[in-house]
């Protein structure tokens, strides 16, 4: 194995499953290897505790005059089952077919071993490289930061004081051709339960008397779109923002056809809502999707019985300018309005988080106010990639949440370069997930010198 591998191997070696209270032996052995090759580096770090997992906030400074680059990442990985359907053990890593296999092989730990790696490459040849550096790295992303927004508000002052950031948590179509994110959706989460009698009933005895609440939730569900496939919830896209004619334009050189994009997800059609294609649809549009649904009888064979009660999960994507709290309420208000009489309804909230939006600079829409630091450290990463890679990145919207995001803009008033390093080939969050050899070699360089370019330094 090269070097950056030999990290790789080691970094995914521990199991650092946040969710798992079981893993407290793996987490706290990925953030001190973390903690560890920040300090090689040169890097002053502190562990700061949280109400679960500890975050590492580390920082090399050099002057104060000198630009500042806040890194971020995330030492925690999802869970590894069903591990039967792994070729190799997720733990354990392995080289195959120009790809490093093993659970948080892509997400984050090749990017981070990338960012760690250029750092390591940048700083031995110039130790007075003059650039701020904070690298901010946390052990709560895959259960969704719970507490992440405490620490930013605790630290806000002190992470303020970086210009910009720069994040690889994010997807790119090709391991050729890179993008950086330009906007990530929000997020809110409704449950639903719809209770009829106080006990399931014997549907020969009862049937056809009384409302079924599994009924009574398809009907109400079923009423929340159109039969076109725009969300029916008044107010729902009154402050959704269309697409610039640069982003529409920039969409088309991803390269992926439509019959393509249907192979690779084994469907037969589309369903985007009006105005919008498929790919267009998961950048541009918010959403609501049922993510589960469930009552009565879930064994096998029958049992015929009116259930007492029905659940559902409802989840919506949110993009720029639309608020969770607002959207929320909407929501809420059209379920209640809509919910059939011979049930009662309840609903749980939670999961909130906002959209995050950045637009990079010379675009027709570029804010006038925009930071010339944020501006040059766009310019930096766009030509680094070219240089490296071969082709310009793409600016793309992201259909996905990263909520720390918003957060960082929100509370601390950073806008972030989301320069995304993993693939769809990459399987993440599933078996047998990998990094491809291709991007950790020529990612390395890449940020290099991203790194030397905002610190106006080539040498």
């Amino acid at each position: 194995m090269t070097a950056p591998e030999q990290l790789l191997s080691e970094f995914i070696r521990h199991a650092s499953v946040s969710t798992d209270p079981g893993a407290q032996v793996g987490m706290e052995g990925a953030r001190a290897w973390v903690a560890g090759q920040l300090r090689d580096l040169g890097f002053a770090v502190e562990e700061i505790a949280t109400p679960l997992h500890p975050l590492l906030l580390a920082e090399r400074r050099t002057r104060p005059e000198h630009p500042h680059l806040l890194l971020y990442g995330h030492y925690d990985v999802q869970p590894a089952d069903p591990y039967e359907l792994w070729t190799t053990p997720p733990f354990e890593a392995a080289v195959r077919h120009g790809r490093i296999y093993g659970r948080g092989a892509a997400d984050n730990k090749g990017p981070m071993v990338v960012h760690l790696s250029a750092l390591r490459e940048v700083l031995h040849t110039n130790p007075d490289l003059p650039l701020n550096l904070t690298y901010l790295v946390e052990g709560e992303e895959e259960i969704g930061s719970p507490s992440f927004r405490g620490f930013l508000e605790q630290y806000r002052e002190r992470l303020a004081e970086a210009e910009v950031v720069l994040l690889s948590d994010t997807a790119s179509p090709s391991t050729e051709q890179l993008v950086i994110t330009t906007a990530l959706r929000g997020l809110l989460y409704v449950g639903v339960k719809v209770t009829g009698p106080r006990t399931d009933l014997h549907s020969g005895m009862h049937g056809g008397a009384v409302r079924n609440p599994i009924q009574a939730l398809a009907t109400l569900l079923a009423s929340l779109h159109t039969e076109n496939g725009a969300v029916n919830v008044p107010g729902f896209y009154d402050e959704v923002t269309p697409p610039a004619d640069w982003e529409r334009e920039e969409l088309t050189h991803v390269g992926r056809s439509a019959e393509d994009y249907a192979r690779f997800l084994g469907v037969d059609a589309f369903f985007p809502p009006p105005g919008y294609s498929p790919e267009e649809a998961i950048r541009f549009a918010p959403t609501l999707e049922f993510n589960g649904i469930g009552g009565g009888f879930q064994g096998e064979g029958v049992k015929t019985v009116i259930p007492s009660e029905a659940r559902a999960k409802i989840t919506c994507r949110l993009v720029a300018d639309q608020d969770p709290f607002v959207l929320e309420e909407r929501v809420c208000q059209a379920l209640r309005d809509r919910c059939p009489p011979g049930v009662t309804l309840e609903l749980e909230t939670g999961s909130r988080a906002y959209p995050y939006s950045v637009i990079p600079p010379d675009r027709p829409n570029t804010p006038a106010d925009q930071p010339e630091a944020v501006a040059r450290a766009f310019h930096a990463v766009e030509n680094a990639v070219t240089d490296t890679f071969g082709r310009r990145p793409l600016y793309l919207r992201e259909g996905g949440s990263v909520p720390l995001v918003a957060d960082l803009q929100k509370i601390a008033g950073l806008d972030t370069i989301l320069l995304g390093l993993f693939t769809p080939e990459d399987n993440l969050h599933a078996p047998d997930e990998s990094f491809s050899l291709r991007t950790l070699e020529r990612g390395i360089p890449a940020f290099a010198e991203i790194f030397r370019r905002i610190a106006g330094s080539t040498d």
